[in-house]
């Protein structure tokens, strides 16, 4: 009987071992003793670190997915209600971890990018795929009349990523949700403001008032 392939073992400990340590300091030598296997299994399933980590950042993106996916196809929610439910199901997520630990996104974004071409090109995808499921919600609240038009969905989706990834890191330094709530507050009071009809004057009163008695007046 063949050994058992250590592969997803490894996989799965070197997520806290990189949201721990970070990209440059998280040793292969760490990682292995994480998941309780010998480093030779280690380069027997991965070329580098560097195409570990890439395979973590999948995982890692394949779960904000599905909780993407929860928060902005929920059709008892109106689109603009989708949006601010997603960043509160991220915001009890990082509550749940202390606020000690954000986004392995970002993370990478800032520590690897400038390092290694092969993260950069895939963080580069992640975004681009990132934005698109939020630019489709983004468009939707948009034709529903819920959110301001004038700017291109995608451009509003490449906004609320970034700056959301600022606020996440924000966070982590602050130990508190401060930044977040800040960030969803503002953001839903300017960017992503609640369409309202606009007011109707005095005058414009006065003159439907007067279109209608005139109305009544040629019935008669």
């Amino acid at each position: 009987m063949g050994r058992r392939s250590l592969r997803n073992q490894i996989l799965r400990a070197g997520l806290p071992v990189l949201f721990r340590s970070g990209y440059h300091a998280a040793s292969v030598r760490d990682i292995c003793a994480a998941a309780g296997a010998p480093q030779g299994s280690f380069t027997n399933h991965f070329r580098s670190k560097e195409a570990f980590a890439v395979e973590v950042l999948n995982r890692y993106f394949d779960y904000l997915k599905d909780m993407v996916a929860a928060a902005l196809t929920d059709e008892t929610l109106t689109p603009r209600q989708r949006l601010r439910r997603y960043l509160d199901v991220i915001t009890e997520k990082l509550e749940r971890d202390r606020w000690m630990i954000g986004c392995l996104i970002g993370d990478f974004s800032l520590q690897v990018s400038s390092h290694s071409r092969l993260l950069r090109k895939r963080l580069d995808s992640i975004f681009r795929e990132w934005r698109t499921l939020f630019a489709s919600c983004i468009a939707a609240a948009q034709a529903a009349g819920e959110v301001d038009s004038r700017f291109d969905a995608t451009e509003l989706a490449e906004f609320l990523l970034a700056s959301w990834e600022g606020a996440v890191l924000r966070m982590k330094v602050e130990r508190s949700p401060a930044a977040l709530e800040r960030f969803k507050t503002i953001v839903f009071e300017t960017v992503f403001q609640q369409r309202r009809a606009p007011a109707v004057t005095a005058r414009q009163r006065r003159i439907h008032k007067g279109a209608i008695t005139k109305s009544r007046r040629d019935r008669m």
